[in-house]
């Protein structure tokens, strides 16, 4: 039997107690104590997700700490240690970004050997990434993925059947537009399509099953595709500040639901851009302007790093040759042959650019190539 899931399920129990221990170690603390770690954690939430040059926080005067046996005793956080200030020119010349410094100095302050300042430091640590899961990103639907065929990542919406005919009712499923209603009527709610309303933020949904843009423009749907992968960006960001939050139900939550949409959707806007593609090389190749060369950058989306990459082929060398939709599909062959071996990418984004690939040879296959 292998060690691994063995191991895996040994760390996620370790995890599981810290953020338990975190919890608890902030729920001791006097409401008074914890209103003010609040404050301080959204200073350090937005100085991790939009990095500021210099940033001024305090620890609170006097913290609870609780021992290993729950046990409960105040300790003060010496005056001199109370006011922290990170950044500065200094820190402005190093290549680490202004949100990592900062990262790093409360990390090193939850290190202190001097157990109030570790504790109050932790204390507002456990605030930051609280803050930053639960207070920047908003809350979406119920919703359950399911893999691609061979997949791994689930990023399929499945229906339950159960989903509302109208979403006028539903603050997660409709658009508040504010000064649009009618004076002394509230607020008017616009209803997604049923397509939108099967993902976790239906208000981010630009292309429907077959790849059918839903919203008013490309423009708009790449917008999207940002709004998704900066509400990533910001759970990456609290595991950052502090691992352990990966444990929390909320947590966990939200990032299933985010990966699955801004995955399906980010493959969907691919395709999108491969039928324009494939598009404008049959209507230059109509107007015959495809006889000096032909190079192609093919944008596929990379599940590993969550974020669209190209990739460059040249299907015909610059020069006096005449196209045909032969060299196309001659091309889109060979290239196949290597994204299969290339194993850079993960098995789902392989599958997800051969798809693309394919779908391009198939296209000139049909103009007689």
């Amino acid at each position: 039997m292998s060690e691994q899931p063995v191991i895996i399920e040994h760390i996620a129990h370790y995890v599981r107690q810290e953020y338990e221990a975190r919890c608890a170690m902030f729920n001791a603390q006097p409401p008074v104590t914890r209103h003010f770690c609040e404050a301080q954690g959204r200073l350090v939430a937005e100085a991790v997700t939009i990095p500021q040059p210099q940033v001024r926080f305090r620890l609170p005067d006097r913290v609870v700490i609780l021992s290993g046996e729950g046990e409960a005793r105040s300790a003060d956080v010496p005056p001199a240690l109370r006011e922290q200030v990170v950044g500065g020119l200094t820190k402005r010349l190093s290549r680490v970004s202004p949100g990592e410094v900062f990262r790093r100095s409360l990390s090193a302050l939850v290190q202190s050997p001097e157990q109030a300042v570790a504790v109050a430091a932790g204390l507002i640590q456990h605030a930051a990434a609280i803050h930053m899961v639960y207070e920047m990103l908003p809350a979406g639907r119920s919703v359950t993925y399911v893999p691609d065929v061979d997949g791994e990542i689930p990023s399929i919406p499945v229906s339950d059947g159960a989903e509302p005919g109208s979403a006028l009712m539903e603050a997660t499923d409709a658009q508040v537009e504010e000064g649009a209603a009618e004076e002394g009527r509230g607020e008017l709610q616009v209803p997604y399509v049923p397509a939108a309303r099967r993902f976790y933020l239906p208000q981010w949904v630009a292309f429907d099953e077959q790849d059918r843009l839903l919203v008013g423009s490309l423009e708009e749907a790449e917008a999207h595709i940002a709004s998704m992968r900066r509400f990533v960006a910001v759970l990456h960001a609290a595991v950052a500040v502090a691992p352990y939050i990966v444990a929390d139900a909320e947590y966990q939550r939200k990032r299933y639901g985010m990966l699955g949409q801004l995955i399906n959707q980010g493959r969907a806007l691919a395709r999108y851009y491969t039928r324009r593609i494939i598009s404008k090389i049959k209507e230059r190749a109509a107007a015959q302007s495809l006889n000096r060369g032909l190079s192609l950058s093919l944008p596929y989306f990379d599940d590993q790093v969550l974020d669209m990459k190209m990739r460059e082929m040249r299907i015909i060398p610059a020069g006096r040759i005449m196209f045909v939709p032969a060299f196309v599909v001659r091309a889109m062959r060979e290239e196949q042959a290597k994204v299969a071996q290339d194993t850079r990418l993960s098995p789902s984004t392989r599958r997800h650019l051969l798809a693309e690939l394919k779908m391009i040879e198939e296209a000139f296959m049909d103009s007689g190539g």
